[in-house]
């Protein structure tokens, strides 16, 4: 995290920094602050999206927006901090194009040069604001603090992916200095971050945005075990005291390896429920976060709001954070749909756009949580036991984890009370159904193009009787379509061909595939089109429907295939077929349906095996499922105990141990009946697809 850009903090820039609400954010600015990239990364790991919670073997925690006010100083009671992103002269009242705007309140304009769309470049704003002249009267501060706030707001709290440009999405916040502590910045702030979070989950980004200092600083108090040595001076706000702090230049890779190991074996007590009731926090907090106003909201479930961003505020997951007992949770909110929303693909304002999630936010404080507060706050028993069944609770390879989950259950949490999240009412899911939707559509117009040869076929068939039928001429190319001069006709039948209805129907020379055996021929089967209501013996067998004349052969040499038909043969020429010359004496003699079996037999166990990933072997437990075994009261709260270590263990697959030889199931043959006909492959039984690894767990390839 850089230091604002060069923007020197001016003393004559505090009253107004004061106003905003955003003086403490701007004091923890003007200091050093740097991101552990590989911690940051085992924590986005344990990230999940559906419930905003990182999930940790002992249960679920979050960052909450107690957490923002303390670690960034920031106000969360007040409005929320939406609108529009660019077209304020169409919802703002006396509001002006953007770029008047931006004049009129900084007295310049920058070049197109230092302009993308709607974001300006942080070096022009370094160079033209980046000190302010001595002896400058109060507009000129006035224009010097907007273009501090602007910076402030769009690299530090809500940078983005770029980090070297900053929207103008803030006029209307600027133009109105004295307002701006109206608003909920603390909100804003966290549902940035959830947003951004939830994101990074994605395997296919790699790059993360958004208050990361809020994220690492939240770490450090939270668990002990990854704070840094050294750092015992406590200052406002409390994400200052790791101001001075340098990560480790080791490697990257062992240290993420070491990290998830740990956390993979941490228990519930050394992780900190409740950070902020130390003495030496409460002499260093400013009274303005204690306020009854701020403190109510820190335990409300309801919306938070940054612009087209909406996210959930789920404490009732994390109540031991507050001083309670978790119970059981309830199911997570579904909200993929108002993932997609980013404010993309036109402006629009989104009060009125996202009403419904508006209005939530208005009614917070009617959905604030009323519980007990305990001396031993942490999760019930109950949750435990449904944790342990549901959790995703480790990431380790097997080998270096163990298998810890025999540890008990502390005594702890068999005597905490029984927690309880009251009765409130819940909004419905909004799930995304846009790609269920899209896979529905998928092939429509596609299928309807391709097989209309077949409605048009059966319907000129029954128009004209069993044995004649009138052809029709259909243009553009289509799968499936036959070609009745894909078959050499008889001279005789040149004027039939063209005129008669003898000559067939275009359309509906293709003929179905299928697997029924012909009686009396060679005693094989054959596709044919099987579509008849009887089989004459002439034809030897095949139908004599709207398809029964035809018969899928191959072609000779001086006879090309159609591209994208089948090669068919007219049922008259059948017996010509046969008694041709350049048949093989052997075709359909039981010496050459024996061969064609045994190389089928062949291809069979090719076709069936599986395919083998690059990824390591898979071993016979998986640790995040229930043990085999039941081992009674018994689970897991991190490390690994003393039976893992011991010869007798079962469980523990070491770094010495044998190479576990896996064998995968016999897959059931199919039944010859079934219909194996899939999309356009009816001949050909489809490939396994094969499995391609992702690139990593959930988020480890970050930062590389």
């Amino acid at each position: 995290m850089r230091r604002q850009q060069g923007m020197v903090l001016d003393d004559r820039y505090v009253p107004y920094l004061q106003m905003a609400g955003l003086y403490h954010l701007a004091r923890l600015n003007d200091r050093w602050f740097r991101l552990d990239e590989a911690l940051v990364s085992v924590f986005v790991e344990r990230w999940r999206p559906e419930t905003h919670m990182f999930h940790m073997p002992f249960g679920e925690c979050t960052i909450t927006l107690q957490d923002v006010a303390y670690q960034l100083g920031l106000p969360v009671d007040g409005r929320y901090v939406s609108g529009c992103l660019s077209e304020f002269h169409i919802y703002i009242e006396g509001g002006r194009p953007a770029w008047v705007w931006f004049e009129e309140l900084f007295g310049v304009v920058p070049p197109p040069s230092q302009v993308q769309k709607y974001a300006v470049n942080c070096s022009w704003f370094q160079e033209t604001f980046g000190e302010c002249p001595e002896g400058a009267d109060e507009d000129t501060v006035r224009r010097y603090a907007r273009a501090y706030i602007m910076m402030l707001l769009g690299t530090q709290l809500f940078a983005d992916k770029s980090g070297n440009r900053v929207h103008i999405r803030w006029l209307p916040f600027v133009a109105r200095l004295e307002e701006m502590g109206t608003y909920s910045w603390g909100s804003a702030a966290l549902a940035w971050l959830y947003r951004c979070m939830c994101r990074v989950a994605n395997r296919n980004v790699i790059k993360l945005a958004g208050p990361l200092q809020l994220l690492q600083s939240w770490i450090f108090w939270r668990f002990p075990r990854f704070r840094p040595a050294g750092f015992e001076t406590f200052s406002w706000p409390l994400a200052s005291r790791w101001s001075g702090y340098i990560p480790s230049s080791s490697e990257k890779g062992p240290r993420v390896q070491t990290l998830r190991l740990w956390i993979d074996r941490l228990q519930d007590r050394e992780f900190i429920w409740m950070p902020y009731s130390s003495p030496d926090v409460l002499q260093v907090v400013h009274p303005e976060v204690l306020e009854p106003r701020h403190m109510v909201l820190w335990r409300s479930v309801t919306s938070l709001i940054y612009f087209a961003v909406i996210e959930w505020h789920q404490v009732d997951r994390v109540l031991p954070q507050f001083g309670g007992v978790q119970p059981r949770p309830q199911a997570a909110l579904n909200i993929d749909f108002l993932m997609s929303k980013d404010g993309r693909g036109g402006d629009r304002w989104f009060p009125s756009h996202l009403q419904k999630w508006h209005q939530y936010w208005e009614d917070r404080t009617e959905s604030v949580l009323r519980f007990d507060v305990v001396a031993d706050p942490g999760p019930l028993h109950l949750f435990l036991d449904w944790w342990s069944q549901h959790g995703k609770r480790f990431l380790s390879p097997d080998p270096q984890l163990g298998d810890p989950r025999a540890a008990a259950i502390p005594v702890e949490a068999s005597q905490r009370g029984a927690g309880q999240v009251p009765e409130m009412d819940r909004p419905d899911d909004v799930p995304d159904r846009r790609r269920v939707d899209r896979r529905a559509r998928v092939g429509t117009r596609r299928s309807q193009r391709d097989w209309g040869w077949l409605e048009r076929a059966m319907e000129a068939g029954d128009e004209a009787g069993p044995a004649r039928g009138r052809r029709r001429h259909h243009s553009g190319r289509g799968r499936g379509r036959a070609a009745v001069h894909a078959a050499a006709p008889d001279p005789q039948d040149d004027d039939d061909d063209q005129h008669g209805p003898e000559g067939g129907d275009g359309a509906g020379a293709a003929s179905v595939a299928g697997g029924s055996t012909q009686d009396g021929v060679h005693g094989g089967e054959w596709y044919g089109s099987g579509m008849g209501d009887g089989a004459e013996p002439s034809d030897a067998g095949l139908g004599s429907g709207p398809f029964g004349h035809y018969f899928v052969g191959v072609p000779t040499d001086d006879q090309p295939q159609q591209d994208g038909t089948p090669w068919v043969i007219p049922g008259s020429q059948w017996q010509d077929f046969l008694g041709a010359d350049t048949l093989d004496p052997d075709f359909g003699s039981p010496r050459f349906l024996a061969e064609i079996s045994a190389i089928m037999q062949e291809d069979e166990p090719g076709r069936r095996r599986p395919q083998t990933p690059a990824t390591q072997a898979p071993l016979d437990v998986d640790l995040n499922e229930p043990a085999t075994t039941p081992v009674g009261d018994q689970f897991a709260l991190g490390g690994t105990p003393h039976s893992a270590y011991t010869a007798a263990s079962q469980s523990v697959v070491g770094p010495s141990a044998a190479p576990l030889h896996f064998t995968p199931p016999a897959q059931p043959t199919p039944h010859e009946d079934a219909d194996e006909i899939e999309d356009e492959e009816p001949f050909i039984r489809r490939g396994q697809r094969p499995q391609v690894p992702r690139r990593c767990g959930t988020g480890s390839h970050l930062f590389r």
